[in-house]
């Protein structure tokens, strides 16, 4: 089932990069999370939108105001290696095992190819889903449309 705009949005607990587990509750009443899902580390559009999140929302994400929150189905050791390639310095979670249960959780998983679509969601401070957007595989989503929306909150 799909979590909608205005709904809590599920509680999660993933490893980082580093192996260190993150919960989505850690961020309650500190901070806003842009919660992005993604296919596959290492693809072209994956590599592309985190790229884009990583420049153009610096401003916003170095902040205690935003934290974002990026997870595939890829393990700890694949998004390590991504990270220190790429200079991503947000979290890069693990929806390894079991697999694909977060983004299910959140209605973004593609069950025949065995990974998330392109989920994006916004979660305010108090854990309410704010906005949402859901694009298919092969469409890229738009940074610009993150900031707009983070700055409404």
């Amino acid at each position: 089932m799909a979590v909608e705009t205005g709904q809590r949005a599920p509680e999660f607990e993933l490893v980082d990069q580093q192996g260190k587990p993150v919960k989505l509750s850690d961020f309650r009443g500190r901070s806003n999370v842009l919660l992005v899902f993604y296919p596959l580390a290492f693809s072209g559009i994956c590599e592309g939108e985190l790229c884009s999140v990583r420049d153009e929302l610096a401003d916003l994400t170095d902040t205690e105001d935003v934290q974002v929150l990026a997870v595939s189905v890829d393990s700890m050791f694949a998004h390590r290696a991504w990270a220190e390639r790429q200079g991503y310095k947000f979290p890069l979670l693990a929806d390894f095992w079991p697999h694909g249960e977060v983004a299910r959780a959140y209605g973004v998983f593609d069950e025949d190819r065995g990974v998330a679509v392109r989920g994006t969601f916004v979660i305010d401070k108090a854990g309410t889903v704010r906005w949402k957007v859901v694009n298919g595989i092969p469409e890229a989503r738009d940074t610009a449309e993150y900031r707009r929306v983070l700055a409404g909150l």
